[in-house]
């Protein structure tokens, strides 16, 4: 078990078309000894879609990782002074949340737990997911591709001719990039073929 004695937050943001691949990855890191420390952002907690119920998001989180997801910004907070968390992982991570990443915004309870962990000077990991990743949100990945602690799980198009501007990260490979970011690197090849 590769994460024996590690606690990994994982913080889930709204592309709600990737959310189902993320929860198959928690249960892998769960079952590598990690203990988890789910967060929602306001937007996945409160918002029912056609990917899903909000309140049984809750309830599949409550049951893989045996806490209760983490909501809100007051919720949030302690983890940083308490160094609670060894590592974030922020999967799927919208457009939004990543360019408030690159510019320091804390208006919400990912931010709020990728500041604390960041100052606690641990790596945070992330897993993107954006229809805007090579125009309006390229050059905040930019920025996070050159910040220092952060990690990205590798990346490519997933519709290059009908999205061309298109991120996703492969969330198969979360765990690798975990363990690769708690040696200070970053997993390799960072760009890869999503359509192989």
């Amino acid at each position: 078990m590769r994460l024996t004695n590690k606690t990994i937050g994982i913080a889930i943001t709204g592309s709600f078309c990737t959310i189902p691949e993320i929860v198959p990855e928690i249960e892998k890191i769960v079952a590598e000894g990690a203990d988890v420390y789910p967060i929602l952002s306001e937007n996945v907690a409160a918002h029912n879609t056609r990917f899903g119920r909000a309140a049984d998001m809750v309830c599949i989180l409550e049951r893989v990782t045996g806490r209760e997801p983490i909501l809100t910004i007051a919720e949030v907070e302690p983890l940083g002074p308490a160094k609670t968390l060894d590592t974030l992982v922020i999967a799927p991570c919208t457009g939004n949340t990543l360019s408030k990443l690159a510019y320091g915004i804390t208006d919400g309870s990912v931010l709020m737990a990728a500041k604390s962990t960041m100052r606690n000077l641990r790596p945070v990991i992330v897993g993107i997911s954006t229809n805007d990743g090579l125009s309006a949100n390229a050059k905040s990945l930019g920025i996070i591709l050159n910040t220092k602690n952060i990690y990205l799980i590798p990346f490519g198009q997933d519709a290059p001719f009908k999205k061309p501007c298109s991120l996703i990260s492969d969330m198969r490979l979360m765990v690798d990039t975990i363990i690769a970011a708690f040696k200070g690197v970053q997993l390799q090849p960072i760009l890869i073929d999503r359509n192989t």
